[in-house]
């Protein structure tokens, strides 16, 4: 059975999409690419997207689990997206801040 994102996003952005942290960690560790870019962002701009839009669409707490999950595997937290955001940008326009604080911590860490 085809996916409703298949041949729309990657695997990994698909995963990203219906924020499947437990999928996402899968791919990554089987060699996908923490970075790469597909339909205009990159999987940690889309995960803090998803994220934030999820919240508002469910009405349900924002989650930060595909954002912590790409970063623990290597996302760039300073990476720009091919629109020229950054993740912290897109964390800030949802008022994202779990996803703001994570990016802070690793920004940090890398200092």
């Amino acid at each position: 059975m085809m996916s409703e994102w298949e041949g729309y996003w990657t695997a990994a952005h698909a995963a990203v999409e219906n924020e499947d942290a437990e999928l996402l960690a899968r791919l990554l560790s089987q060699g996908a690419d923490p970075n790469e870019t597909c339909q205009g962002m990159t999987l940690l701009t889309h995960a803090i997207d998803a994220e934030g839009d999820g919240a508002v669409q469910s009405g349900h707490p924002l989650t930060v689990h595909t954002t912590a999950v790409l970063l623990a595997f290597g996302a760039d937290p300073k990476l720009v997206d091919p629109a020229g955001r950054t993740p912290t940008e897109v964390a800030r326009r949802h008022g994202h801040t779990m996803a703001e604080g994570l990016l802070q911590a690793h920004l940090a860490k890398a200092r």
